[in-house]
């Protein structure tokens, strides 16, 4: 029950990634893998095996050194995280509190700040109503407990932080969700609902990718398991063949017997 078959059917390869290569020394290296529509992705690894570069390479905050990037069959190049957003592509964050909030501003502001152009009116000012509405939409959502709008995002627990990210990015009519430890520090019903809503956002034909230290999140959540070992993908497992022993062997550098 904790590792339930999936039985979605993923669309057509929306997401290519080969051969990329990170700028930063001892990084990641010739990494290669598809994502589909409908897809959930896991990055499984070790402390150091360079699973979050992956990340940060795909959102441009790593310069890239080789490798291409391709969405719908096109080649992209991206830069920097302006870029990756216009490209569709949405992060949440592994450090909240460093990279994923504002704390000492509200939780309206902490709602919208990654979607802003949304929300011009008249003149480049922006629409009130609808970042009201829209923030209203997080809170209720994901039933983050706050007194308002406009209370501290600093003030709340670390899950309800967490949720108004989550939600934040899932507002957004993304074709790609990249979620980096989306469960980090978070309580078990946190957790759950956290789950819920990523699976949810599958059956709208989003592609996903998680990455997490949980193995036993990738499990729950992932129809294919990469993973990655010194900076490079060493094995891509089916979630049907995928065990945790199989997983551990290949995080540890070993090779699965044929």
């Amino acid at each position: 029950n904790r590792f339930p078959d999936k039985t979605n059917k993923p669309g057509e390869v929306i997401l290519e990634v080969e051969h990329l290569t990170a700028k930063r020394p001892k990084s990641i290296e010739d990494v290669s893998f598809t994502l589909r529509k409908g897809e959930i992705l896991g990055i499984a690894g070790l402390v150091g095996s360079k699973r979050t570069d992956i990340v940060e390479t795909l959102f441009g905050v790593i310069e890239k050194k080789l490798g291409t990037v391709k969405i719908d069959g096109k080649e992209v190049n991206i830069r920097n995280p302006k870029e990756a957003t216009k490209n569709g592509l949405a992060l949440i964050t592994e450090e909240r509190r460093a990279t994923g909030i504002y704390s000492m501003l509200d939780i309206k502001f902490n709602s919208i700040i990654s979607n802003t152009r949304n929300y011009k009116a008249l003149l480049g000012l922006l629409d009130n109503s609808k970042i009201e509405k829209d923030t209203k939409w997080v809170i209720d959502s994901m039933h983050v407990k706050t007194p308002s709008q406009k209370t501290h995002i600093g003030s709340l627990s670390g899950g309800n932080q967490q949720k108004v990210v989550v939600a934040r990015e899932l507002e957004k009519e993304n074709k790609f969700i990249i979620a980096a430890q989306p469960t980090r520090g978070v309580d078990i019903g946190a957790i759950e609902m956290i789950h819920n809503t990523i699976l949810n956002e599958k059956t709208k034909k989003k592609a996903i990718l998680v990455v997490s230290a949980e193995l036993s999140e990738i499990m729950a959540l992932s129809d294919r398991i990469a993973v990655m070992h010194s900076g490079k993908i060493v094995g891509m497992l089916d979630r049907k063949d995928a065990t945790t022993e199989k997983i551990g062997i290949l995080m540890a550098g070993g090779k699965l017997d044929e």
